[in-house]
């Protein structure tokens, strides 16, 4: 460990072991997927995480050559190889940022048509916009939602996969502040998630902390104010508060939700907002 904040590692060789992950971190075992691919032997990763996105790395790395087994499994098997191969290989679709746009349509009261190839990916967040009061149906590869004009409030607990995501509990909490009723969410995976609390407190939004708790009691209206990005997340949630928002939100410190994010403000222009994005502002 240096003192700049970065960790350094060598070694002469990477040698196959058992590994067992104290919690299913998604980062955790992806590394150690890569980490395996040229090892000498077999490595054995047992309660690995179980998301989506390490299915498809999996797939990506198999078909390039690599011998990974039991990928969206707890327990992955990696057998080392000498070589990779170059192939051609489409990434899956991006599902926060498909429940982002869903969410987005929530707290507007929209009617909107999302082209989703996988929305069991998204299971969860479906599950808690319906309890929610939207009305969602999945037919032919697209998500339907019909949102009401306000939202009843619910209760989230985020979770390992499949689970309720961490990375949508900013994005769904900024959609219930201004809900009917008071929602609790419990933040079980990234306990520096709650960061943009203050930014939308900002903005009107009620919302106390109690350790790993917050409690959301829905407010009639938010107003738009000047605001910061803590995060990837927190900056899309930020927005999301923005669109009902009266008057005008500045979201600052963009770069944050510009890495997740892929021209977010021009597919929510195309589902009726309005939004102006400055480059080279911070």
């Amino acid at each position: 460990m240096e003192d700049s904040g970065f960790i350094t590692c060598k070694c002469d060789k990477i040698i196959g072991a058992n590994i067992n992950l104290d919690f299913p971190s998604v980062g955790a075992t992806e590394n150690i997927i890569l980490a395996s691919i040229y090892a000498e032997g077999t490595t054995q990763i047992t309660n690995a995480a179980m998301e989506p996105e390490i299915v498809d790395l999996a797939k990506c790395l198999n078909k390039m050559g690599a011998k990974i087994e039991g990928a969206g499994t707890n327990v992955i098997k990696i057998t080392g190889i000498q070589k990779l191969k170059d192939i051609s290989y489409t990434v899956m679709e991006d599902r926060i940022e498909a429940g982002t746009l869903l969410c987005a349509g929530a707290i507007t009261g929209g009617n909107i048509c999302l082209n989703y190839k996988t929305p069991e990916h998204i299971a969860p967040l479906i599950n808690k916009l319906e309890e929610a009061g939207c009305k969602i149906n999945i037919e032919n590869k697209k998500v339907f939602m019909q949102a009401p004009k306000k939202l009843k409030a619910v209760d989230i607990k985020t979770m390992p996969y499949p689970g309720f995501p961490t990375d949508l509990q900013s994005v769904l909490a900024s959609t219930l502040v201004i809900s009917k009723g008071t929602s609790v969410i419990v933040e079980n995976i990234f306990e520096n998630r709650y960061r943009y609390v203050p930014e939308l407190k900002k903005m009107g939004a009620k919302i106390t902390i109690e350790g790993k708790t917050a409690i959301i009691n829905g407010v009639r209206k938010l107003s738009g104010a000047k605001v910061k990005s803590t995060d990837l997340r927190g900056g899309a949630c930020l927005v999301i508060a923005g669109l009902v928002a009266k008057g005008i939100t500045t979201v600052t410190n963009v770069e944050y939700i510009l890495r997740g994010y892929e021209n977010i403000d021009k597919k929510l222009n195309k589902l009726g907002a309005k939004i102006i994005f400055k480059e080279g502002e911070n």
